[in-house]
């Protein structure tokens, strides 16, 4: 029998939406358009991205299939996080995802809707991102990485228990760095140490603010900078070649030379703050989510270096490592 042309469109649009039915590509307006922003690139920063990226996977939503997923990097620039955050809010995503303080004000100041996760940020309170960490309100909610100041310096005293003077490195630009600041200005008098400043307002002068403390400290410390830590490697080689250990706040910064780091797994916060934006992204909302912290810890240290910088680890600290870098 002869079909009719009615008979064989409906033939043809029923076999269109089989195939379709078969296309493992989820169709793009059921996707989840997920935008991240990082404010500068080195290894913590860059672990977190990943832990965030691998937790949404694991969510099941997966890039090209049922999550769109852009990200941009402000290469340290806050004129550049804002145009970022700018160009984000008009495309209009589900979330918008900030790694480290700077990005995460920029992206705050651009939009009052959106729904906002940020991650890394020391401490949320001063930089404006949330009034109440139990109970954010409003648009944004995401994972604290704020330091153990006092456990650094401990550390400090019982690796080098000679060293008085601490030299620290900042970016006075950074919000994160001025609260990290006031705690080791609290704490080192408990301890009998002083805190000798050098700020470098981008990663061109971190050269010039390490030499700078040659001849005035016994040890520096690098706290979780973004600035600092995009130019760490400047550090280490003064710290080499004055003999000056440099201690880091952060554990990725002692496979680059620290001699030592007690912090978090920037990966695992990655995976927090992951877990975060799938709740936001299954309906929950944001200003009803808690801040998180981190509470696990890892040391990570680094005899070799320490040795170029006049330094050997005591026995009883490489037993307590979690990482041990040869």
């Amino acid at each position: 029998m002869a079909q009719t042309p009615l008979k064989t469109a409906m033939l043809a649009a029923t076999f269109a939406a089989t195939l379709l039915g078969c296309n493992p590509q989820t169709p793009q307006s059921a996707q989840k358009f997920v935008a991240l922003t990082q404010f500068v690139e080195h290894p913590s920063l860059d672990a977190t991205r990943k832990g965030i990226e691998e937790e949404l996977a694991e969510a099941g939503f997966k890039e090209g299939e049922t999550l769109k997923f852009k990200q941009e990097s402000a290469q340290g620039n806050p004129s550049t996080a804002a145009q970022i955050a700018t160009q984000f809010v008009g495309e209009n995503p589900d979330v918008i995802v900030a790694i480290a303080t700077p990005s995460a004000q920029a992206v705050a100041s651009a939009t009052k809707e959106i729904p906002i996760v940020f991650s890394a940020v020391t401490d949320p309170i001063s930089a404006k991102l949330a009034s109440n960490l139990e109970k954010p309100g409003g648009n944004v909610t995401g994972v604290t990485d704020l330091s153990p100041i006092d456990k650094h310096l401990d550390l400090i005293a019982e690796i080098t228990p000679q060293a008085k003077r601490i030299g620290v490195l900042y970016n006075a630009g950074e919000t994160n760095s001025i609260t990290l600041l006031d705690l080791l200005k609290e704490e080192a008098p408990k301890r009998g140490m002083t805190i000798v400043e050098a700020t470098a307002a981008n990663s061109s002068g971190v050269l010039t603010a390490a030499r700078s403390l040659v001849g005035k400290v016994d040890a520096i410390y690098v706290p979780t900078d973004n600035t600092i830590a995009s130019a760490l490697e400047a550090v280490i080689q003064v710290g080499q070649d004055a003999k000056l250990p440099v201690y880091a706040g952060d554990t990725d910064s002692v496979a680059r030379g620290a001699i030592t780091g007690l912090s978090f797994n920037y990966y695992d916060v990655g995976r927090q703050t992951g877990k975060v934006i799938v709740q936001i992204l299954d309906g929950t909302n944001p200003g009803e989510i808690p801040v998180r912290s981190v509470e696990k810890l890892e040391l990570h240290l680094n005899p070799k270096s320490a040795q170029t910088m006049g330094v050997t680890l005591p026995e009883a600290i490489l037993e307590k490592a979690d990482k041990v870098i040869e």
